[in-house]
């Protein structure tokens, strides 16, 4: 090992990452037998094979396991190195990791860019996902912090609530309950209803409250997208339940409304997540002090104003 490079270790690390020494002579701008090369050096020099070729996939031997995790490590502590030097110059610089749930992007954003206006020398990579892709990427290690509304119980991590989530009931604003007082929730069974996906966060709350007071709504159609769920809302196919914040910027066209729903909104609350035993680094552990601090300044408006929008 003491004859490997960083370059050969970077290689390696990149191949490993996407299975293919195709994509990773792409992603690292140089040719494929360059990439070859590098791995076939690296190999002698551990003295073991690394990968294994089965048909047309490639997978990690038992030492190439070992050593994309021992590579894993290097990559981030050198990154942290890099970071607390920059710290030490009085300047906060290097990469932010950060992936949330399709949600999340409503207000994120918002804070990134405020957050960026503070610390111009940080770089942000955000991925915006389902809950799913979330867990894997959890299970992957591949970012530093995380934006939930549903921490996952299997996964041991630290999370810290810093949001309200409130989910409300929205239908068309030519529904014959828009406008309405206190309508009590069994007035939405047989409702024509457009719910989301399964394993949604959303859906096991509004089915867990559906099913605690026996109201049984039509699901006339299941979607992924807040957006397309908003689109077939104003398209007259069922009401349904979403956060506030989707219809922060709703308003201005006036075809949705809130209804004021007993049990509702559903009070929830977003996390902010990242793996146990994880040694966040300056840059990530800036960012959650900034979240914590300035997320409940953040102004929304409450469910009655949206109600007469």
């Amino acid at each position: 090992m003491i004859q490997a490079t960083l370059h050969q270790l970077k290689v390696f690390e990149t191949v490993a990452r996407h299975g293919s020494f195709t994509r990773a002579a792409e992603e690292l701008y140089i040719t494929q037998p360059t990439v070859s090369s590098q791995v076939k050096q690296l190999t002698k020099a551990i003295g073991l094979p690394l990968f294994e070729q089965i048909g047309k996939s490639l997978y990690l031997t038992d030492a190439g396991k070992e050593l994309l995790a021992t590579c894993q490590d290097i990559f981030e502590r050198l990154d942290n190195f890099e970071m607390k030097i920059a710290d030490l110059k009085g300047t906060k610089q290097g990469q932010l990791r950060l992936a949330v749930i399709t949600t999340a992007k409503y207000f994120v954003p918002r804070l990134l860019g405020s957050f960026c206006q503070h610390y111009p020398g940080i770089d942000v990579a955000l991925k915006v996902t389902n809950h799913q892709e979330i867990q894997r990427r959890m299970l992957e290690n591949e970012d530093d912090l995380y934006v939930v509304s549903n921490p996952p119980e299997d996964i041991d991590l630290h999370s810290q609530p810093f949001l309200d989530n409130p989910l409300v009931v929205v239908a068309n604003k030519n529904h014959p309950l828009a406008g309405e007082k206190h309508i009590p929730l069994q007035c939405l069974d047989g409702e024509p209803f457009v719910m989301r996906e399964p394993g949604s966060g959303t859906r096991a709350a509004v089915q867990q409250l559906f099913a605690k007071h026996k109201v049984a709504v039509k699901v006339k159609l299941e979607l992924g997208s807040n957006e397309a769920i908003k689109q077939a809302i104003a398209g007259g196919l069922g009401i349904s339940v979403l956060s506030e914040h989707c219809l922060i910027s709703e308003g201005m066209t006036g075809e949705l409304v809130v209804l004021d729903v007993q049990h509702f909104p559903i009070k929830r609350r977003w996390y902010v997540s990242y793996l146990a035993g994880k040694r966040l680094s300056i840059i990530a552990q800036t960012f959650l002090d900034f979240l914590l601090e300035e997320s409940p300044k953040m102004a929304f408006p409450s469910s009655s104003i949206l109600a007469q929008l």
